[in-house]
């Protein structure tokens, strides 16, 4: 759909937008085309209202109103490539997330919040005006809970994103969490409401999460979904927030609900299904890999500041370069030179001095879907699950391990076999360097550094050091060299760091004094 319709659709739905004042979150612009009695008066203008709440997912407001795939378009791959060490900072758009140098009035993390939390306000008044809809008999029961439980999927996926960037990991007893807002703002007395809630812990934003997440899987279609959420979406998020909270029986619960063990590359509901070749999630729109993504086309992309193929891809092919593969992913011992990923996936090109993602690829019209779930995903949650949960090697763990890696590692020498690990720790490792392998440019690391920052096993001990890309050159590229040897000009940013997280933005603390901020900020 054209983004103008789009948006023209969302203003005439009045559904709130973040001014750019200083009280960007909590006023609301006057958008009264219609009433609310208007905008959700057909079942046509109720699903239209929420294509607007995808569309605010999709690219929200940028600095002097640019649109830049902010909070779940190529921006938020990008932060979370940044803030790792897996990926490399080409120019200054991403230095101060990349150096750890933000403060509360630093541009990408302000509009991360911004857009995220107007993202939720969409959210929500689009679910008061489909619970108003259901009731007055305007959509069926079950059409008006179908609808809900896409905006309370996509609600809990921007609550989830604002703990991982602004607050400390789930493990941390009474980490401050942040303001779950579960009501929409849209006149003085909402806005008033909404100035007098205070962070809660990150225990009840999870509970919060995970209730949004159990209403999205009871109520949306169970049928292969691509750019809009399904069940499979909505129970393969719970097991990524279960993830973060270190419940592993949980995650296990909900992975069988997804996946038979005896054939892991098939989903057990919604026909989707791990692709053939490592290639086979980027080479089309419409992989049967990708169990939830972002909808980019033509006429509908974030342009150059924005797009997969301009941030990631190389300026020899089309793309602007920002964002590199470090020499510190390509090296990992457990990436083995012979992985189909590197000639499919990385690309060196002619007089570069560093090397590039080619897993999107549109240069031209900027299509590629952003892929924030993918079946991939999903078999190694529950791998990793399987590996915790068990005091020795598990069968389970290495054959969903070996059902995502052996597409790419082809040679049975160099397959992983249980007489490989002598523990289920090492196992378990193997995995989560698969993870960082598999998803590659796909801005999951900073999740998995945050989630596993206190883990008593595989700790990251904070931000790991990382190569500045002056320091990088196409001899610093040597599949299963350790990277030890690699120069990390960029020191590591230990856990106790209050830069660890990010700052809540000044302008909002300013506005809701109730809002505590992050310690030393």
């Amino acid at each position: 759909m054209n983004k103008l319709f789009k948006n023209i659709v969302f203003i005439a739905l009045i559904l709130g937008v973040i001014s750019c004042k200083q009280d960007k979150l909590l006023d609301v612009l006057p958008y009264d085309s219609f009433t609310d009695a208007t905008a959700f008066s057909s079942k046509a203008r109720c699903e239209l209202s929420v294509l607007g709440v995808y569309d605010a997912a999709q690219s929200g407001f940028y600095a002097s109103g640019q649109v830049r795939g902010y909070p779940f378009g190529a921006a938020s791959f990008s932060q979370g490539d940044m803030r790792g060490e897996d990926m490399l900072n080409q120019a200054l758009f991403f230095q101060i997330t990349y150096e750890n140098t933000y403060s509360s009035g630093s541009a990408n993390n302000v509009y991360m919040w911004h857009t995220l939390y107007g993202l939720i306000n969409k959210a929500n008044l689009v679910i008061e005006g489909l619970q108003t809809a259901g009731n007055s008999g305007v959509l069926s029961t079950a059409d008006a809970n179908k609808l809900i439980g896409e905006c309370r999927f996509l609600r809990a996926m921007a609550h989830h994103e604002l703990c991982i960037h602004f607050s400390r990991p789930y493990a941390e007893p009474n980490a401050l969490g942040i303001v779950y807002r579960d009501f929409g703002i849209k006149d003085q007395a909402t806005t008033e409401r909404a100035k007098s809630l205070s962070r809660e812990t990150v225990v009840s934003n999870y509970q919060k999460i995970l209730a949004d997440l159990d209403f999205a899987e009871a109520n949306l279609p169970s049928d292969r979904q691509n750019i809009r959420a399904g069940k499979v979406a909505a129970i393969a998020l719970k097991m990524r927030v279960k993830s973060h909270m270190g419940d592993w029986t949980g995650v296990k619960t909900e992975g069988a609900k997804l996946i038979n063990v005896a054939n892991p590359s098939q989903s057990l509901i919604g026909g989707y299904k791990l692709t053939a070749t490592p290639d086979g999630p980027f080479a089309n729109n419409t992989s049967e890999e990708a169990v939830f993504s972002i909808n980019n086309n033509n006429v509908d992309n974030s342009g150059p500041n924005g797009a997969l193929a301009s941030m990631y891809g190389s300026p020899s092919l089309g793309g602007r370069g920002l964002v590199r593969v470090s020499p510190i992913a390509y090296n990992l011992p457990e990436w083995r030179c012979d992985d189909l990923r590197r000639g499919m996936l990385v690309k060196e090109t002619s007089g570069a001095r560093s090397y590039y993602t080619t897993k999107f690829r549109d240069y031209v019209n900027r299509t590629d879907l952003t892929p924030h779930i993918r079946f991939a995903e999903v078999v190694l949650m529950l791998a990793e699950a399987e590996s915790r949960s068990s005091n020795s090697t598990s069968d389970n763990a290495l054959a969903l391990l070996n059902a995502v890696r052996n597409r790419a590692v082809t040679a049975a020498a160099n397959q992983y076999k249980l007489s490989n690990f002598a523990t289920s720790k090492d196992l378990t490792k193997a995995i989560l360097a698969e993870r960082r392998i598999e998803f590659l440019a796909e801005g999951k690391r900073w999740s998995d550094i945050h989630r596993l920052a206190l883990d008593p096993d595989f700790s990251t001990n904070g931000i790991p050091a990382k190569m500045a890309f002056a320091s990088a050159t196409l001899s610093s590229y040597v599949c299963e060299v350790p990277v030890d040897t690699l120069r990390k000009s960029i020191p590591a940013l230990p856990y106790s760091n209050f830069r660890f997280i990010w700052p809540i933005p000044q302008e909002e603390t300013v506005v809701n004094p109730n809002i505590a901020q992050n310690p030393m900020y």
